[in-house]
């Protein structure tokens, strides 16, 4: 017999799996011996109240064993004859790109300007080791994309799109954890997620597939409004129809496709700060409880959104349990960005900070007033000027590091109050922090409404707004500052046929599942293209 049951439980109950068949045996008068196995299908952790609960959907097998998987598997047939498509990038979106080609019968030629997977660790300890930063390997350029060493957070709002169940599935079927499949608020870790990506790339290769490393696109070859493939640094081109799937940190493309002639727009994206809470202040905050977390629960995670003078001031990717590491590109350039290992276990808590800014925020005076001090003034209807300040704001941050990877900070109390701080608590940030007046230097359109975002989260969730958080500069690759235009129904550019521009780095995606939904999407059309041909 089977049964399923929505249960709230308290966090010892859920622990284990035999915790678990305890409780339920005496809940629903089951003899334990009878219960032979327990699957868990949602879980979530309500924590609104001073007590906390686990919230769970579970099935229940009694005196009979699974007979299916955990998981749905997806079949890929041999493609080494079908018909070439080049993806562009081995991010989220290129790889789930590749991975649908081949369940139709096409071959993906994935074209990556990175390293694999394993051997972009030994550039991105460089950059904490060494402050040189490889501008084809790093945080956001190799296999995986940026995502790869960003922890691995799943959760998506983008549900209309696509699938994101088929997503999920796809990535325990390249070795996830089917905890992705229960939790609310999936993760996979970043000790973990390389495998992962592996996995798919070997799927890909035994498939028929291509992959090749340490190979940038430079150009399309376009004949007449038809994309017909590209060339590459390596002097060899690849032919098909395109799926550019480059990432939000391609600012070379982003110049190349403005250069000739391939409409782009600017878009608006978010900058601020990451701020870094000891991670047993947030248990306690988010827990209720001044021991913390306790045995049972995983480390707290928060979300904060505030309007703020007529903009959004919120919290983005937060990483409880995690790191905050250099996620700069390229030189003379400091950024950002949060990751969590998959038992989340470190000693701090992060999330980026940021304030909504759109292209016609260019305007106003304090960014006018900072962007004439680091480059010339910028036309707000540049297609790229949104890439441009971003560009100076990193280019800013890195002076104010010390021209090196060590990162501005400030605490956080002090920022809100304008006042210096004259020293640091410590960080998980490995190349090292710089006391520096965040508050005066930053455009005052970004300070003063993250200033007062803060106090309004610091009233929501005491303890919050407080001198033992340290805000770490800069923020700023929350998403692409560009859109590469294309047909609503086709995916393909709106003028030029062949060409699919794909998840984040063409601004139709923000994070690791939403691109990998338009990168299915985008595989979809092509595949479509093809056919109507």
């Amino acid at each position: 017999m089977i049964e399923e049951y929505q249960i709230r439980v308290l966090p010892e109950f859920a622990a284990t799996e035999q915790t678990l068949r305890r409780y339920m045996a005496r809940e629903k008068g089951l003899d334990e011996r009878t219960i032979t196995a327990i699957r868990i299908l949602k879980r979530s952790i309500d924590a609104r109240q001073r007590a906390i609960y686990v919230n769970l959907k579970i099935r229940l097998y009694i005196n009979e064993l699974p007979n299916d998987d955990e998981f749905v598997h997806t079949e890929y047939p041999n493609v080494e004859k079908g018909k070439p498509v080049v993806v562009v990038g081995a991010g989220p979106g290129g790889l789930f790109a590749a991975l649908r080609l081949i369940e139709f019968g096409y071959k993906p030629i994935v074209v990556e300007r990175g390293k694999n997977v394993r051997d972009r660790k030994v550039d991105l300890a460089k950059i904490s080791r060494e402050h040189k930063v490889n501008p084809e390997s790093n945080y956001s350029f190799g296999e995986g994309g940026a995502g790869a060493y960003s922890d691995g957070k799943l959760f998506t709002r983008s549900k209309k799109r696509g699938s994101v169940e088929k997503i999920l599935n796809v990535f325990c079927q390249h070795g996830a954890s089917v905890s992705i499949l229960q939790d609310a608020h999936p993760h996979i870790g970043t000790d973990k997620l390389p495998r992962v990506i592996e996995n798919m790339r070997n799927t890909i290769l035994q498939c028929g597939g291509e992959v090749h490393f340490e190979t940038r696109m430079d150009a399309l070859i376009v004949e007449g409004e038809k994309v017909v493939g590209i060339e590459t640094n390596t002097g060899r081109a690849f032919y098909g129809a395109v799926i550019l799937a480059t990432g939000h940190s391609a600012r070379d493309v982003y110049r190349w496709l403005h250069q000739n002639g391939v409409e782009i727009e600017s878009k608006g994206l978010a900058v601020g700060v990451r701020l870094e809470h000891p991670s047993h202040l947030i248990d306690c905050i988010q827990y209720h409880n001044k021991n913390g977390r306790g045995k049972f629960l995983p480390a707290a995670e928060y979300s904060f959104v505030q309007q703020v003078e007529g903009r959004g001031v919120y919290s983005f990717c937060m990483c409880p349990g995690g790191f905050v590491v250099p996620a700069a590109s390229g030189p003379r350039q400091t950024v950002v960005n949060g990751m969590s290992p998959s038992n989340r276990g470190s000693k701090w808590s992060n999330s980026g900070m940021v304030v909504e800014m759109r292209p016609e925020d260019l305007s106003e005076t304090s960014i006018k007033d900072f962007m004439s001090v680091i480059s010339e003034p910028i036309d707000n209807s540049h297609p790229l000027a949104m890439m441009y300040f971003q560009e100076a704001l990193e280019q800013q941050n890195w002076q104010q590091g010390g021209c090196r990877q060590t990162a501005p900070a400030q605490r956080m109390a002090d920022f809100v109050n304008g006042r210096l701080s004259y020293d640091l608590p410590p960080s998980s940030y490995a190349p090292g922090l710089i006391a520096s007046p965040l508050h005066f230097w930053l455009p005052k359109f970004v300070t003063t409404r993250l200033a007062e975002g803060f106090r309004r989260f610091g009233k929501a969730s005491h303890g919050f707004l407080t001198n033992d958080a340290v805000m770490i500069g800069v923020e700023s690759r929350t998403s692409a500052p560009v859109r590469i235009v294309r047909d609503n129904e086709t995916l393909q550019h709106i003028r030029i046929k062949g060409l699919f521009p794909c998840g984040e780095g063409a601004g139709y995606a923000g994070g690791i599942v939403s691109a990998a939904i338009d990168g299915e999407r985008c595989a979809e059309a092509a595949v479509a293209y093809y056919e109507k041909d």
